[in-house]
């Protein structure tokens, strides 16, 4: 199947009643025909055979073989949460005195987890520049265990080479983690490219229209169902059938939304360059774009669904152009069929220090744009009358 057939077909498993879209199995348990087929099952569950929502349900696991071929994937995992996904796919893979290698261009939730949660178990946890290959090479020593980067990084935009990181990490043993929301499905090769896990926020562009929280971890069979499934089994964080099923209805538009908005952020990149009132501008599909090569072997060249850009006035001038927006909303969220505007340095990433922000590049100018599916020529003139109010 093509990659549209794909997101609309894929996966798809019908009861005997030939429903034209994919059933929602609200329930949370299953009945057996006899307690040795109960014995069976426990010791052995067969694909379509199911125990207890918190370990699968058919709804959930339409979704997660439908994202499982959008991503190139063996395998797929859902949970009910974007950061239940990140949370997950390291805790499930480490233990006390194992060695993590960051970046530090990462979501201020990403970074809690690593800063404040993993050292208290015994993990010790090293950050480097993300953008920077020597930095991973020096920094992922034999010992390291693990990698983890967001392939592009919220809100600045930076790329992590994850061919090239992939490559100095598998060379002393270390798995590699990626957190590609991003870059999105739509663009991914993040597994051809070398992670051995990807993670999304299904919460963006997979639902991609404001409704639900979701999120999915992608890898090998192996990975997901001898390391990853066990942890989320016993711990809980498992995706509801009825966040399954939207999910699967984001699905079957999200390569068409997604192309859309990332026509639309070039096209905004390129009306904010050179802007009395903005300092500098931040989308990798610009040839201006310090990773462009980057962009184009690793992403096909796309600049994604996401720009940013700074204020020349600081924090003052953010807020005001914020609060001239008519079309654009003010949120924290990202990838949604609605334009977002955000400002990291009081929201996101409210949580860091200054000093740590700006060693992130996130300044009190900084605009955090989710380009949204209305009409490109709307969003330009709605961003320059909000900047001409500054």
């Amino acid at each position: 199947m093509g990659r549209r057939t794909a997101l609309v077909h894929g996966g798809t498993k019908r009861s005997q009643w030939g429903e034209l879209s994919e059933a929602i199995f609200l329930t949370q348990g299953f009945a057996y025909d006899s307690a040795e087929q109960a014995e069976a099952r426990f010791v052995k569950a067969g694909p379509d055979e199911f125990i207890y929502a918190r370990y699968g349900n058919p709804t959930v696991a339409m979704f997660e073989e439908r994202m499982a071929l959008l991503e190139g994937a063996e395998d797929a995992f859902a949970t009910a949460s974007g950061m239940a996904a990140v949370s997950a796919s390291l805790t499930a893979l480490l233990k006390a005195g194992d060695r993590v290698v960051a970046a530090k261009q990462l979501f201020g939730s990403c970074l809690y987890i690593l800063e404040e949660i993993l050292p208290r178990f015994g993990v010790d946890v090293v950050f480097v520049d993300g953008t920077d290959l020597a930095a991973w090479e020096q920094a992922l020593q034999p010992g390291a265990t693990l990698v983890f980067f967001e392939s592009m990084a919220n809100p600045t935009l930076d790329l992590v080479d994850i061919e090239g990181v992939a490559k100095l990490a598998h060379a002393v043993g270390a798995l590699v983690v990626v957190d590609n929301v991003f870059s999105t499905p739509v663009y991914s090769r993040a597994i051809e490219q070398g992670a051995d896990l990807v993670v999304y926020s299904a919460t963006k562009h997979i639902d991609g229209q404001g409704r639900t929280l979701g999120g999915v971890i992608l890898g090998t069979r192996d990975l997901i169902r001898k390391r990853v499934e066990p942890y989320l089994k016993h711990t809980g964080a498992a995706m509801s059938p009825f966040t399954a099923w939207v999910m699967l209805k984001g699905l079957e538009t999200i390569d068409l939304r997604v192309r859309a908005q990332t026509a639309s952020a070039g096209a905004i990149a390129a009306a904010l360059t050179g802007h009395a009132a903005v300092g500098a501008v931040r989308y990798p599909g610009l040839e201006s774009h310090p990773q462009h090569a980057l962009v184009q072997r690793q992403l096909g060249g796309a600049g994604g669904t996401m720009v940013a850009f700074d204020l020349k006035g600081g924090k003052e001038a953010a807020f005001r152009f914020c609060n001239a927006l008519e079309i654009v909303l003010i949120s924290n969220n990202l990838g949604d069929a609605k334009s977002i505007a955000t400002h990291p340095a009081t929201t996101t990433h409210q949580r860091l220090s200054p000093e740590q922000r700006a060693g992130l590049g996130i300044s009190d100018g900084l605009i955090r744009l989710s380009v949204g599916i209305e009409d490109p020529e709307d969003l330009v003139a709605d961003l320059l009358q909000a900047l001409d109010s500054i």
